[in-house]
């Protein structure tokens, strides 16, 4: 792909993140005059505006799966930022990031004003948290939290940490575990990954300098949180993950695509 082209990609996707400033310093104004501003009305205008981040982006989303039909805790493996665009245009969500991302020049106030729970890794504030989360799920608004903890490389997964599944035991609402996988030519995306200490400027470069690329989204069968120990809660979502990806190996599957989901 020429030089001039894979520039030109990325000046879209700075362009929509300027379009995504103005839509968050808009939501800052309505705070300042007090008026409304539910979390239903910034997950609708951050599906919107993740819908267009996901359009900029250089992939062909193929997106398989039943959309649950009430408030669920969503699960899903990690494998880099690009994730949260792709997961966010697929129904009203708010996420669940560590604090860092907080200060994060840009991306941090967006996260902030779409709505995104934090927490604080190895802090005290656990029971703060999951309270938060519980509030935000008994308000019949959908929460996705990446229970790896982190990004992976996309050719394996990692063990889901149960501690922040008990606000969906507490409350009684369902997981709705989600697989995501990047392939390209047919095998696990060695460029889409964001691990160790990539940046977003250098990642978006690496990723437009290259041709189109695949991502297959599945919705899984939802799981009943009701009367589970959390351990066992995150062990079932993470081998229902395990099998969308993987199959019944440990190693990457040959995925076709499949139907869009209604």
């Amino acid at each position: 792909m020429s030089r001039l082209r894979s520039h030109a990609r990325v000046i879209r996707v700075l362009w929509v993140i300027a379009l995504g400033l103005t839509i968050a310093g808009a939501f800052t104004l309505m705070e300042r005059l007090r008026i409304g501003h539910s979390m239903a009305r910034r997950q609708r205008w951050s599906r919107w505006f993740m819908a267009r981040l996901t359009a900029a982006l250089p992939f062909r989303v193929t997106l398989s799966g039943k959309l649950p039909e009430q408030p669920m805790l969503w699960v899903c493996n990690h494998v880099s930022w690009t994730d949260i665009a792709l997961l966010g245009m697929v129904a009203p969500l708010s996420f669940l990031s560590k604090a860092e991302v907080r200060t994060w020049p840009v991306a941090g106030w967006l996260a902030l004003k779409a709505g995104t729970l934090f927490i604080r890794r190895g802090s005290g504030d656990s029971k703060l948290i999951q309270k938060q989360m519980g509030q935000h799920l008994l308000s019949k608004h959908s929460l996705l939290i990446f229970p790896e903890g982190t990004t992976t490389d996309g050719r394996s997964l990692r063990t889901f940490h149960g501690r922040l599944l008990s606000s969906a035991i507490d409350t009684g609402v369902p997981l709705q575990p989600v697989a995501i996988q990047y392939l390209r030519d047919g095998e696990p995306d060695r460029i889409a990954p964001f691990i160790g200490d990539d940046d977003l400027l250098s990642h978006l470069r690496r990723l437009f300098a290259h041709a189109v690329s695949d991502v297959h989204i599945r919705l899984l069968e939802p799981i009943n949180s009701q009367g589970k120990e959390r351990a066992a809660l995150a062990f079932e979502a993470q081998q229902a993950v395990q099998l969308a990806l993987f199959g019944n190996s440990r190693q990457p599957e040959e995925v076709r695509p499949a139907a869009r989901a209604a």
